[in-house]
């Protein structure tokens, strides 16, 4: 056991160092989706766009609109798949709740967008191992998430307040990851991790 706070138990993995959530503390999918509605993701909120913006600019400089790209958890205010859009990039929204378009996972992408997403994954072998296959060779997985590190207090860390966190990386993780299922890099910064096919 790593800690224990509220009664919520949190676990380290040896093998490639997150900290996991006990799945006893999971919440119901229902419970999930009521969660998330509670989110105020306006795609108007300048504070929110300038939060996306270290992902925004990485597709910019990466591809044009002429490159294909998912925005895999896009939730109930899509602003990644907005603001791209507004500037002509073709891009598929899959969300399992609220944009659960099944038909997203049978294609092929030059890049995927998984922006506050990879900390809600329950199965991240499950999750990453479709990620990688839906891109296209030489393709980039985008992410944002915040890190765990050893300068961190984790019992007062908020991040871990969120009943829908239940899964936190460190770049150990992220490195273990990368290797793991078959990404030739991981470039990993505060604002940006990005995995290269």
């Amino acid at each position: 056991m790593f800690s224990k706070l509220r009664k919520r138990i949190f676990l380290r993995c040896p093998t490639c160092r997150a900290i996991v959530l006990h799945k006893d503390h999971y919440l119901t999918p229902e419970q999930e989706k009521e969660r998330y509605e509670l989110h105020h993701n306006d795609i108007n909120d300048l504070g929110y766009k300038k939060f996306v913006s270290p992902i925004i600019q990485a597709v910019e400089n990466d591809y044009n609109p002429n490159h294909f790209g998912l925005d895999f958890g896009s939730g109930s205010g899509p602003i990644v798949t907005s603001l791209l859009s507004k500037k002509g990039y073709q891009i598929t929204m899959y969300d399992p709740f609220f944009t659960p378009n099944t038909n997203a996972l049978s294609a092929k992408y030059d890049y995927i967008i998984c922006c506050e997403v990879m900390e809600h994954f329950y199965d991240p072998a499950k999750e990453f191992n479709l990620l990688y296959s839906l891109l296209n060779q030489n393709g980039s997985l985008y992410c944002k998430t915040n890190l765990f590190k050893s300068s961190i207090d984790f019992t007062s860390w908020w991040y871990k307040n969120d009943s829908t966190h239940v899964f936190f990386y460190t770049s150990e993780t992220l490195n273990w990851i990368q290797k793991t299922y078959g990404f030739i890099s991981v470039t990993i910064s505060d604002k940006i991790i990005v995995f290269q096919k």
